[in-house]
Formats: C-alpha cells, sequence, structure tokens
C-alpha cells in the first residue's frame, strides 16, 4: 500500500493524501497505488502541498499505518509526548509508534 504525505504550503501542518485533498489526519490516507507520481506533481503544481512524498504503509484495522518509525512520528506525533500527539486520547494508536 502506498499513502501520500506532505506538508501544508500555508501552515507548513503535516498533511495526508485522502483521495480528493490534504487532510490532517492520517486516519484518512488512502492507498493510492501507482497513481502516486502524478497526483504528488499535480497537488505540488497547484502549490497546495510542499514537498509530497510517497509512504509505504499497512493496512491495519482498515487504517494505513506507515512502515517506517519516522512517518508513524509525523502522522502520530512525538514518542516521548504522548500528551503531544495530535489524538492524544487515543491510547492504541500512540501504541502504534513505538
Amino acid at each position: 500500500m502506498i499513502i501520500l504525505t506532505g506538508n501544508d504550503l500555508k501552515s507548513g501542518a503535516v498533511v495526508w493524501w485522502d483521495g480528493a485533498e490534504w487532510s490532517l489526519h492520517i486516519e484518512s490516507a488512502v492507498d493510492v497505488g501507482d497513481e502516486a507520481e502524478a497526483i504528488m506533481a499535480r497537488e505540488e503544481s497547484a502549490r497546495r502541498v510542499n514537498v509530497p512524498y510517497s509512504v509505504e504503509a499497512t493496512l491495519t484495522d482498515g487504517i494505513a499505518r506507515p512502515n517506517h518509525i519516522k512517518d508513524r512520528v509525523r502522522g502520530l506525533g512525538p514518542t516521548v509526548r504522548p500528551d503531544l500527539t495530535l489524538k492524544p486520547d487515543n491510547p492504541a494508536a500512540i501504541e502504534e509508534i513505538v
């Protein structure tokens, strides 16, 4: 499974491609398959996202989870301060970071 991430051009926030637009929530990320390059080129040229890149992920309980720790931290927040995560009230999501 391939998902897309980048940074919102206006705010700098980490965003994930949900199939139609960029979302702050990794839970919204969808598999883009072989369309990754085309979507990234279109979205970057439209100035909606900065430095988009594709991420290998695994579908777990219907939610895409990046395979690499760097992208899990980008999606869910720091591993040492769960109170700073995007969804601190979801302990299961935080446990998946490490």
